[in-house]
């Protein structure tokens, strides 16, 4: 029996806003590089500034949450930005640490760190440990811990706890909840077991240097950190908190990263996905959004939780003080600043263990409804037996384990729980069963009446059909006696004479229906008329151009001729029944075909029947001739 709990105890609890760090990495020139200073800079622990691209005497100010300096170390991070969300998870909710920001602006080394300095990623690890671990055992709660690691490289979900593994779909459940069927799930039970199966995981990690970084990370990987606690006593709650640390990939300018082939394709895909996480962001702060893109992209899919869901949501926003790094700064702080306005809803993940055997009830109730008669129960009572038998128990135990105790403490700590609901809550059940009773006592007063209704009208109904029987014998004899006399048949005759009679009295009508039959046929005889017994349709046609001159007719026809080989879509559109349409089909007839060497070749185009070029012969040069 799943439950969704908004706050402890099921107390409402407010919303949770997206918490937003930013993170300046230490300057670094090269020698080939001017010395303009940074771009950016700090003024306290939560504003900083950058220089205005439009105007270099300005400068565009920003408020976030935390802000961490040059000069912060991994402990200040993790203490300032990661460790107060940590403690949700043992309560069964959700948390997400996400690093975002340009290539080489230092999220990896945020996340992973080094072997003096441990990023974020070793210490909320650690420090998941250490709160369970200082968890009273008097509580009543067992906890066990887990991990999943995994990469998006190039829009496919890769297992990096198992190298040789396959791109894996992505799949929601119907608590909405995000899966991905056939990734690794490992349970440790220290950090030392962690660092095993952590570091080697890391180094299948996709990497490539590029001329902004020397080990640039080409892929989005996320940490799935699960912790389950189930209570020991009844009725045995379970508790699942997940904490998901991401560290992204960098946006990336190849203009300036001199990325190709393999390179050119993993930011390409590196670049949408990022793109995609914006448009979600942008979607979430407007708030008239139909739809929110979560689907564009399997990182955003993956994110669904920590973006608007119900996730507390930490993101550091990673950048760089050099001026070749301006664009990218500017727009990192600008997708943070609309970040922190996204808010989360957290909720409590709780599921309560309740064993009951329904299965003999279930059976009673089928052998109830079957009466105990016939040959399908009798077959029923056999499988069950020989169920029975193969499992090595009889019927009457599964009656006996009603009366055991744990089952017993089950029954009665679920009434407990039935019982500590609120009185409100019970008035208003009480009233709605109240209401209810009502309800059924009138359908139960209802029901009466129709019942007696029914009575009557079968009373009623038997009364007639019974008159009706005799009222039937006594007309079955008649017919018998109607029957012998042979007078009947003249009489039918008379009737099938009367509606001719009938018919002679409207001839008006009647012509009038042979009048229009025969201007139909008139005129069917005319078209048929015109057309020459021996089907030369062309004779009757060609007998204007015999009225006319030869050498007219010639020299018209030669215009025709020239102005369909030489002219333009205009002059083509000038001619009679020659549209647009026709013209560009000529034009491109003659770009494949050449010139037409004679009239009759326009019959070649589409569309241009024979019927329709002696139309349009006869049109042009008639109205050549009115010219």
């Amino acid at each position: 029996m799943a439950q969704r709990l908004t706050g402890a105890d099921g107390v409402s609890k407010k919303t949770s806003r997206v918490r937003v760090a930013v993170r300046l990495r230490p300057y670094m020139s090269r020698q080939d590089e001017k010395e303009e200073g940074p771009c950016v800079r700090g003024l306290d622990s939560q504003n900083l500034e950058i220089i205005n691209w439009r105007n270099a005497t300005e400068t565009v100010k920003y408020h976030f949450d935390v802000f961490h300096g040059e000069q912060t170390t991994q402990q200040e991070v993790f203490l300032s930005s990661v460790k107060p969300i940590l403690p949700h998870i043992l309560n069964g909710q959700n948390a997400s640490v996400f690093a975002y920001g340009p290539t080489g602006a230092g999220k990896t080394h945020t996340m992973l760190g080094t072997g003096e300095q441990p990023g974020v990623i070793p210490r909320a690890v650690r420090e998941v440990f250490n709160l369970v671990s200082a968890k009273d055992e008097d509580e009543g709660w067992d906890y066990s811990i887990g991990m999943s690691y995994l990469e998006i490289y190039n829009e496919k979900v890769l297992d990096l706890l198992s190298p040789n593994s396959q791109d894996l779909p992505i799949r929601e459940n119907k608590d909405k909840n995000i899966l991905i069927p056939g990734l690794t799930y490992t349970v440790f039970s220290s950090f030392s077991d962690f660092d095993k199966h952590f570091i080697p995981a890391t180094l299948n990690r996709t990497t490539a240097s590029t001329k902004l970084n020397q080990r640039s990370s080409r892929s989005h990987a996320i940490l799935l950190i699960k912790v389950v606690r189930t209570q020991r006593a009844l009725p045995h709650r379970q508790q699942t908190g997940k904490l998901y640390l991401v560290d992204l990939a960098g946006s990336e300018d190849n203009r300036r990263t001199g990325n190709q082939g393999i390179r050119l394709k993993e930011s390409g895909a590196i670049n949408l996905s990022l793109f995609t996480l914006s448009k979600v962001v942008d979607a979430l702060n407007s708030g008239t959004a139909a739809r929110i893109p979560y689907r564009d992209s399997k990182l955003t899919r993956l994110l669904q939780d920590s973006l608007g869901g119900s996730a507390h949501s930490v993101m550091i926003t990673n950048i760089a003080p050099e001026y070749r790094y301006y664009f990218d700064t500017f727009s990192a702080l600008n997708f943070a600043a609309k970040s922190k306005l996204i808010v989360n809803k957290p909720f409590t993940r709780e599921t309560v263990l309740l064993i009951f055997p329904p299965a003999p009830v279930k059976r009673s109730r089928e052998e109830h409804e079957a009466g105990g008669s016939g040959a399908e129960p009798h077959k029923k009572k056999q499988k069950d037996e020989k169920k029975s038998e193969q499992d090595g128990s009889s019927p009457s135990v599964h009656y006996h384990s009603l009366s055991e105790p744990s089952v017993m403490e089950r029954l009665i700590a679920l009434e407990k729980l039935m019982m500590s609901c609120q009185d409100k809550d019970r008035q208003s059940v009480l009233k709605d069963v109240a209401q209810s009773r009502k309800e059924i006592q009138e359908l139960k007063e209802k029901q009466r009446e129709f019942e007696r209704k029914a009575m009557l009208l079968s009373q009623l109904a038997k009364e007639k059909s019974s008159s009706k029987d005799e009222a039937a014998f006594k007309n079955t004899l008649a017919p018998l006696q109607r029957k012998q006399p042979n007078v009947t048949k003249p009489n039918k005759q008379q009737a099938v004479v009367q509606p001719l009679q009938v018919s002679q009295l409207q001839p008006l009508q009647h012509l009038a229906v042979v009048r229009k039959q025969s201007v139909c046929v008139t005129k069917k005889e005319k078209k048929l008329s015109e057309i020459p017994p021996d089907g030369k349709e062309n004779m009757k046609e060609s007998s204007w151009e015999s009225q006319l001159d030869t050498s007219v007719l010639d020299e018209s026809k030669q215009k025709i001729l020239h102005i369909l080989n030489t002219g333009c879509l205009k002059e083509l559109k000038g001619l009679q029944q020659i549209g647009d349409k026709k013209a560009k089909l000529i034009l491109g007839w003659r770009e494949i075909h050449g010139h037409f060497t004679k009239l009759e070749d326009l019959t070649n185009v589409e569309s241009m029947t024979q019927k329709r070029f002696s139309s349009f012969m006869k049109a042009n040069i008639l109205s050549a001739m009115g010219k």
